[in-house]
């Protein structure tokens, strides 16, 4: 085989993909298309609800006699050092090659949600805290980190980024998500892409789609989404990945949409995503997703049915271990009742994909290095960065933060001494050192309380937990009053524990009935702000809780979405005055628990008004954040506002700042459509810029609107540029705005297609 032409790396891959499979027998074709998941449990302990029974043992030797697709997470399903995991996965891999006629290895894959999710790797801030940073840059500077050390050790593929727009809150995968604005989402996802992809690793896209939709915020409930829901919001953000970020893998999301799972939807998986938006790479399954057309969704009788449908519906690749894809699916084939096509069809694009990363030349294995280091100084720099960047200032009335460097400080709460609470659901330590409680942490990750020591090492620091993050005990109110009302200040540091399955507050399969603080803690937070000493309210959470109960009786409130293994310092640097809190809300902060709907993406009957006694109207909207320095906006431009609905229009603003320290102003622009042949939002972002200002300094933004960012889905479902006035709104949060500009768009109806304009361009000149 060596002198095959599909061994040539000088013949086009296409040429060399079509030999290879003309000389696959249909047992080797199969094998292409599932994975292994090596060293699973098969006791049902530390696997998700439903895969327990689907997770069986294997023969390894006779598995990979006619080779193997994928490998599933060789450094992610259990401790193992970096180095010699590296090795181990050499070694499968050659076992793998050797054992086939084609030589071919397996492509690895592994999740990296939130970094690479590996023993002593760097846990980055979650893609909640991505979203409130508004920076782009700074996440695919991130992403090419997080590739570089996948491709180090041997891995091809990763499971990120999370495109899901945030619908309901109380979902428990809000943590994963950029935001609840389709546009930051977009713009955010496609850089990570960017940069995971700059680095040789396959980015998966997912869950396509509508999985955050979900009825009742529950995990993997069916979605009720209507089909202009699914093309304005759900759908925007894959498409700017693929088209700007380069993703070369979507995986197939769980949820059914109208009835029809996303796994069996080749409306969605074939027409949509290949034939509309050409996409070329490889349809992934979310974990047992197919098999779940079986025996969860019933719209297959058996696991070769299963296999029928998905491989109809365009899903290439079985993960996570061999269940559909294996023997009932060949069984199928040799019986006439699918069709050998299929195979082909999903295994070219398997192969195409191995040709791209190397994996069918002769040199494919080069030798693992024997020592890495996956939490290096520089990666931890950009986690430092990206956490203090992250960081919302809630609020700050009687500018008590900066905290006065000697000062009496009281820190209460279950999350100020616990490093858990700076991580996510798919951080290693959250997602699977859990069930290895012996192992060692394997990186630093200083606790809020140890920062703020470090950061203030004058102040007077006590500490009290007060109670525990969901458990009802409230012994601990007594001794957490007493250390407040000695206090100057008290810290009130409180939120989330990430878990899967109902095992933490936040995390997948860890949905919440209402909004409200988990366990007692909204009554420890009333405790201490009873005792009359100034309340600084800490939060680190994986979703937004309802505020509103303690509007006016709080000196201030920070708000950090699971910051990572630098959240500490970063948060403490926010409390102390060395970071100039820039974060922005990419959610809603509610007002009360309940009074859905939450997302501020909604239509006039969507809004507070006298038809109904429920006001929706959250306490601090999408994009708020407040700074330590002061800003203005002035010198408003705009271009001609009669144009075409194939036109564009050029908005620029002088931004300054204005007071005595160094900050950063995040400009927004908002799009609001006063008359539309369907109900539109009312404001929408299409556009925003990170302004990084010294004291005095002032920079020019401009924006650069494309009248295709004004596009939506119509009655009769065509994406269309109608004509009519149309309002766009520079503006420091969705409901703060400081200046709007009035177009008028001319001529006829304009439909646009999957080549239209997504973004809306920006330059930053200055400063001015």
């Amino acid at each position: 085989m060596t002198t095959a032409p599909w061994r040539d790396p000088a013949l086009p891959a296409a040429a060399r993909v079509d030999d290879l499979l003309s000389r696959m027998t249909l047992a080797e074709k199969t094998a292409q298309l599932y994975g292994v998941w090596v060293g699973a449990r098969t006791d049902g302990n530390g696997v998700a609800p439903l895969q327990r029974e689907m997770t069986a043992d294997y023969d390894w030797d006779e598995l990979i006699t006619h080779g193997l697709g994928q490998l599933t997470r060789p450094f992610g399903t259990a401790p193992v050092d970096p180095a010699l995991g590296a090795q181990a996965l050499a070694r499968a891999q050659r076992r793998i090659a050797e054992a086939g006629r084609f030589g071919i290895p397996a492509l690895a894959h592994e999740e990296c949600l939130a970094g690479f999710t590996a023993w002593q790797a760097t846990a980055y801030p979650v893609p909640l805290a991505w979203g409130a940073s508004f920076d782009p840059a700074l996440v695919e500077e991130m992403a090419r980190h997080i590739g570089r050390d996948l491709r180090t050790v041997g891995v091809h593929q990763g499971l990120a980024p999370v495109l899901d727009v945030v619908r309901d809150p109380r979902w428990g995968r809000v943590e994963e998500t950029i935001g609840e604005d389709p546009y930051l989402v977009g713009t955010v996802g496609a850089a990570y892409v960017r940069g995971l992809e700059s680095t040789g690793i396959v980015a998966t896209l997912k869950h396509f789609a509508g999985y955050a939709s979900s009825a009742g915020a529950r995990n993997q409930a069916p979605v009720r989404a209507g089909v202009r829901e699914l093309a304005d919001v759900t759908l925007p953000p894959f498409e700017l990945a693929l088209r700007e970020g380069g993703a070369r893998s979507v995986m197939a999301a769980y949820n059914e949409t109208d009835g029809v799972p996303a796994s069996a939807d080749p409306g969605l998986l074939t027409q949509l995503l290949r034939e509309e938006w050409g996409f070329t790479g490889t349809v992934v399954a979310d974990y047992f997703g197919i098999r779940f057309l079986h025996t969860q969704h019933r719209v297959a009788g058996s696991k070769a049915e299963a296999a029928h449908v998905a491989l109809t519906a365009g899903l290439d690749v079985e993960l996570p271990t061999v269940e559909c894809y294996g023997k009932p699916l060949l069984d199928a084939v040799q019986a006439g009742e699918v069709p050998e096509a299929l195979i082909d069809r999903a295994v070219r694009r398997v192969l195409l994909q191995k040709c791209e990363l190397g994996l069918l030349d002769a040199d494919w294995a080069p030798e693992p290095p024997t020592r890495i280091d996956l939490d290096s100084t520089a990666n931890r720099a950009i986690a430092r960065r990206l956490a203090e960047g992250s960081v919302v200032l809630l609020d700050n009335p009687d500018g008590i933060l900066p905290l006065s460097p000697d000062t009496r400080i009281a820190v209460v709460g279950p999350r100020a001494a616990d490093a858990l609470a700076m991580l996510g659901c798919y951080s290693f330590p959250s997602h699977v050192l859990t069930e290895h409680p012996d192992i060692p942490m394997g990186i630093e990750i200083p606790t809020v309380l140890q920062a703020l020591r470090a950061e203030l090492p004058d102040a007077k620091v006590t500490f009290a937990e007060g109670c525990d993050t969901s458990d009802p005990d409230t012994a601990g109110f007594e001794e957490a009053v007493a250390r407040t009302s000695e206090a100057d200040v008290c810290l009130a540091v409180l939120g989330d524990r990430a878990g899967l399955f109902g095992r933490g507050t936040s995390g997948e399969g860890c949905d919440a009935t209402d909004l409200r603080l988990p366990g007692v803690q909204s009554e420890l937070l009333d405790a201490l702000v009873a005792t009359g000493v100034p309340v600084v309210l800490v939060l680190l959470t994986g979703r937004p809780y309802a505020l509103g109960r303690w509007q006016g009786r709080l000196a201030a409130a920070v708000q950090a979405f699971f910051p990572g293994e630098e959240g500490g310092p970063a948060v403490a640097g926010v409390l102390s005055g060395r970071v100039n809190p820039s974060g922005r809300l990419p959610v809603s902060v509610p007002r009360v628990p309940g009074g859905q709907p939450w997302t501020y993406l909604q239509p006039p009957l969507g809004l507070a008004g006298e038809v109904s006694n429920l006001d929706p109207t959250p306490l601090y909207a999408f994009g708020h954040g407040r700074s330590y320095t002061t800003f203005t906006w002035e010198n408003v431009e705009g271009t001609e506002e009669n144009i075409g609905t194939e036109g564009s229009y050029d908005l620029t603003v002088t931004v300054r700042n204005t007071g005595d320290r160094e900050g950063a102003e995040v400009v927004q622009l908002y799009l609001h459509d006063p008359v539309a042949s369907v109900t539109r939002p009312d404001v929408r972002l299409i556009g925003y810029q990170r302004v990084e200002l010294a004291p005095g300094e002032a920079a020019r933004v401009s924006f650069h609107f494309h009248t295709d960012l004004s596009a939506f889905t119509d009655r009769s479902l065509r994406r269309v540029v109608e004509p009519g006035i149309l309002e766009l709104r520079l503006a420091a949060s969705s409901t703060d705005v400081r200046h709007t500009a009035r177009l008028n768009l001319t001529g006829p109806v304009r439909v646009v297609g999957p080549d239209r304009v997504l973004r809306c361009e920006t330059e930053v000149s200055g400063p001015a």
